[in-house]
């Protein structure tokens, strides 16, 4: 009875989203892994991780379902290089496997994902950065749903190197340093992010009832909506995600007017 009351639930959730218009652009902070590894006794983090992992496939479906059409998943942090070696290397490996699963299963297909990841990806293994080129080629011709992995990424210091790019071209190009000074717009900077070509994100979910965005998309998410959700990111639902749309959906944005 009760796993029928959740579908009947899904459904009238899913009609509801339907009908009004969803986000362009859709940021998840997957948070909760070790948490949910620790309530069920789970002693090898690699296999919480791995969970975590395996959430993307469902919800990259329940996107693909209502029309997303851009997903940013932050998976590592550079603050997580201060994490016990062997922490790091779970998450880490599953990274590198789901992306491979991602570059090989017929979903990404199906689905039409491509794949790309944006942080400081020189400060990760040499079997991640394999793990990433394999997936992007692989996705490259897909074109329903953008699928960005923030990896080794910081807010801070996207926009530490956005102004960094931005000044070596303009030196390069022989600008002095009043015109330098005179040409620095948000516009300007926004071309030197990781991922010029995205829109801002409508909607940030972060997962296991962390009130925070701790950097994600710091300079992008100046006018998104939030949706803190309780449940940890392996344990999230459909009837979660469909909360958070339709939480999005009920809100008047008037970006900052």
């Amino acid at each position: 009875m009760r796993g029928l009351l959740y579908y009947l639930y899904a459904r009238r959730l899913l009609r509801q989203v339907r009908s009004r218009h969803v986000p362009r652009h859709l940021g998840i902070i997957l948070d909760g892994n070790r948490r949910y590894a620790l309530e069920r006794g789970v002693p090898d983090l690699r296999e919480a991780y791995a969970l975590g992992a395996d959430k993307l496939d469902d919800v990259l479906e329940w996107c693909a379902e209502i029309g997303i059409r851009a997903v940013s998943l932050w998976v590592f942090s550079t603050d997580n290089f201060r994490r016990p070696p062997t922490e790091i290397s779970g998450i880490l490996s599953a990274v590198e496997s789901k992306l491979t699963l991602l570059a090989r299963q017929p979903s990404s297909s199906r689905l039409g994902v491509r794949v790309r990841a944006v942080g400081k990806l020189d400060l990760l293994p040499d079997s991640t950065i394999a793990a990433i080129h394999a997936a992007e080629e692989a996705t490259a011709g897909n074109r329903a749903m953008l699928l960005t992995f923030a990896v080794a990424y910081g807010g801070r210091q996207e926009i530490i190197d956005a102004v960094q790019a931005m000044l070596r071209e303009k030196t390069k190009q022989g600008d002095d340093i009043q015109t330098i000074i005179d040409s620095v717009t948000e516009e300007t900077i926004g071309q030197y992010l990781y991922s010029p070509d995205l829109p801002d994100p409508d909607l940030i979910i972060r997962t296991s009832g962390e009130i925070r965005l701790s950097g994600f998309l710091l300079w992008q998410s100046a006018y998104s909506e939030f949706y803190f959700c309780d449940a940890h990111w392996p344990a999230f639902r459909k009837v979660d995600f469909l909360r958070a749309v339709r939480a999005y959906q009920q809100r008047v944005r008037r970006f900052g007017g």
